[in-house]
């Protein structure tokens, strides 16, 4: 692994069983993502995206192959371990914004901090910093009900940068919101990207923000194709 590599996989597998039925979903992945790249993943529905993604991110343990974080196997280590190193050095949104709906816009972005050990006042003057950021200074103690479509998600796109993570993996993250709002979110994050040199590995449907990354990756029956 190269050492501006943030995320690199070899021959990712992962299949799933339910009875005598077998699926393997990835079929021998091999993908380098580097320090401040972006990177678009397309394919159709039940090409295995999601799977890989959960993979690259240590929410799910391939079948077989590795996922090296930073240099770190995370094959090799425990959920314990993989959840510290998670929340150490990645940011994760998705289509749905997941934030905690009893509580505020701080609260929310403020979490991973306070589960990272940091203490309540500087966990909350980070997370003000961030939602102003994504221009959310004024929603500070609004409750994600009390926010548009576009605000949660701007909200959750804090919430996956306030620990100034390495990496940040999106997972349809403009999928639930109209064109403008779409692309408004979009520039958002490559501006966040650009300034906190921030990588990017979004998985997408939209063939115009593909487009505007780096490089884009097509997933196919489980393995990455030339178109």
């Amino acid at each position: 692994m190269s050492n501006s590599s943030v995320i690199e996989c070899r021959n990712l597998v992962r299949t799933f069983s339910e009875g005598k039925l077998r699926v393997e979903v990835l079929r021998g992945v091999n993908m380098t993502l580097e320090s401040g790249e972006r990177v678009a993943v397309i394919g159709s529905s039940g090409s295995g995206k999601s799977t890989l993604l959960h993979c690259l991110g240590g929410l799910d343990i391939a079948t077989t192959g590795d996922v090296r974080i930073g240099g770190s196997s995370l094959i090799k280590m425990s959920e314990r371990e993989r959840g510290a190193l998670r929340n150490r050095m990645m940011g994760f949104v998705y289509q749905f914004h997941h934030l905690l709906p009893e509580f505020t816009a701080l609260e929310n972005v403020a979490m991973p901090l306070l589960i990272g050990g940091s203490d309540v006042s500087a966990a909350k003057r980070r997370a003000g910093e961030m939602l102003e950021k994504v221009g959310l200074e004024h929603r500070l103690e609004h409750k994600p009900g009390e926010l548009s479509g576009g605000e949660r998600q701007r909200a959750a796109i804090a919430r996956a940068l306030v620990n100034r993570p390495r990496c940040m993996l999106a997972d349809e993250p403009t999928g639930n919101l109209d064109r403008k709002t779409a692309d408004q979110v979009y520039q958002l994050m490559l501006e966040l990207n650009r300034d906190n040199g921030t990588s990017l590995l979004m998985v997408t449907h939209d063939l115009l923000l593909a487009e505007k990354m780096d490089r884009t990756l097509h997933l196919k029956d489980g393995v990455f194709t030339d178109a």
